[in-house]
């Protein structure tokens, strides 16, 4: 059952909160040591569900939370050794205005460490599998997220994507993955890896879903400097006719791809004619060389932020005699790939080298940007596949570079800024395929209902892994 369902059917009084709680407990306590998906759970989710208001508007709803998204009295471990018992003493602003309104925490989801990462592979604890396929994986890094979605174990997920982590694993397991505008919601309580990258971002099973999470979570906070004050009226923009649009076919995403994404992008762009939106292709010249750029400001970034894990502040403090050895001790507990990325970081801010390569990477992100600042005053929306090919089986990508070019597709709206939303657009076999949505800066509602005029044309909306009987 949808999130918009269960609020109404709870609404109506014919399900209580706890109900809705009970069921969606039963069934991660049932389908989810087959699947990883969760990390923890709320061992407090009844007695809060009990205790909630049913007239709050978002009260019956429980949300599947990325485990780098602190909440508080409940661990959050980033997918990391090193904060293996970390329980956090504040709440992430974004699941503090969730449960304001009613919404309950299920539980925490499995990541790549510190968000690092787009299989979940490089979780310190386990790997989550695809519900569509056990074999291979759900993306990453937020692939508990979409996972837990896709099998319903939770009608609702929050992640956070920095160079694609809500849109690619959405695009894998079939569901619907948004990031923002950078700043249109708050970061507070992220645990940070690249911070000029970072956005929570909403995963659901259908748009409006999507804009129900938005309406809640989206606006200014005081303890964010970097949030917008932009008033989100996402359940808003979905009423009415779809307005006219001009849609904007990347040029350079068109060549590469597996045949089921192709198929995909073909019969979207049959679907957007019929709704009435004008269709052309553009193009975007920078963006093949964006994941270059990625891959030097991202790892510099973490290099910084990672830096504070010592083990005297903050962290796991590990044994040593001295303080030296206990720092050594503490950073041996980061994963492979978080020491490959803080290495990278380290090397392109070094004084030798931070013009020719952390320099350079900025004034290409100036560029890529001012080139998507033209386009949009040519087109409303930019399509492209989210990612070149569906799922990938487990230990396919062991070469970093070939995992790293998962982000090919995705990294441009985070070095931009700009919001974007993956969609589920059809399947190549049984595995789900993605396409994914741009607009311009704080557009992000236009994304939302262009994505309802294709979920209602098209009823690919809802889809659900054969894991079970749905509730």
């Amino acid at each position: 059952m949808l999130a918009h369902e269960i609020r109404a059917r709870v609404a109506r009084g014919e399900v209580s909160p706890l109900e809705v709680a009970q069921a969606y407990l039963k069934r991660v306590q049932e389908l989810d040591p087959g699947l990883g998906a969760f990390l923890s759970l709320n061992e407090r989710l009844l007695e809060e569900a009990e205790a909630v208001d049913p007239g709050l508007p978002l009260a019956g709803l429980v949300v599947a939370v990325k485990d780098n998204i602190a909440t508080r009295g409940l661990r959050t471990t980033a997918g990391s050794r090193l904060l293996e018992n970390f329980v956090p003493p504040y709440e992430a602003t974004a699941v503090a205005r969730l449960k304001a309104l009613g919404a309950l925490v299920l539980g925490k989801t499995n990541l790549d460490e510190f968000g690092m990462g787009s299989s979940t592979e490089h979780s310190a604890f386990f790997p989550t599998k695809n519900p569509f396929d056990p074999d291979r994986v759900p993306g990453g890094s937020s692939g508990g997220s979409a996972a837990a979605l896709a099998a319903d174990l939770a009608p609702l997920a929050l992640g956070s994507d920095t160079g694609g982590s809500v849109r690619q694993p959405a695009a894998f397991c079939g569901v619907y993955g948004l990031k923002p505008t950078y700043g249109r919601v708050s970061r507070f309580g992220l645990i940070a890896y690249a911070s000029s990258l970072d956005q929570i971002g909403p995963m659901a099973r259908s748009v409006r879903d999507l804009a129900l999470l938005m309406d809640a979570a989206a606006g200014p906070d005081p303890l964010d400097a970097t949030s917008l004050d932009l008033p989100p009226r996402f359940q808003e923009a979905l009423e009415g006719p779809l307005p006219p649009l001009r849609l904007g076919v990347v040029r350079e995403a068109l060549a590469g791809n597996s045949p089921g994404v192709e198929r995909a992008l073909e019969e979207a762009l049959k679907v957007f004619r019929e709704l009435g939106l004008s269709v052309r292709e553009v193009s975007w010249p920078s963006l093949p060389q964006a994941l270059a750029a990625y891959y030097i400001l991202a790892p510099a970034e973490a290099s910084s932020n990672l830096a504070r894990y010592d083990g005297t502040l903050y962290g796991r403090r590990a044994a040593g005699e001295e303080v030296e050895g206990m720092m050594e001790a503490t950073r041996a507990l980061f994963g492979l790939e978080v020491k490959r990325r803080v290495l990278v970081g380290t090397f392109v801010l070094s004084s030798g080298y931070y013009e020719a390569y952390y320099g350079r990477a900025q004034a290409f992100r100036r560029r890529l940007k001012a080139e998507a600042q033209a386009l949009f005053r040519e087109v409303d929306l930019l399509l492209l596949p989210t990612t070149p090919h569906p799922a990938f089986p487990f230990g396919a990508r062991r070469d970093p570079l070939a995992m790293y070019r998962e982000d090919l597709y995705t990294v441009g709206a985070n070095l931009t800024g700009l919001p974007a939303l993956s969609f589920p657009a059809g399947f190549e076999g049984h595995l789900p395929v993605g396409l994914q949505l741009l607009a311009p800066w704080g557009e992000d509602e236009r994304l939302l209902r262009a994505a309802l005029a294709f979920e209602e044309a098209t009823a690919r909306a809802h889809l659900k892994a054969p894991l079970g009987e749905a509730l």
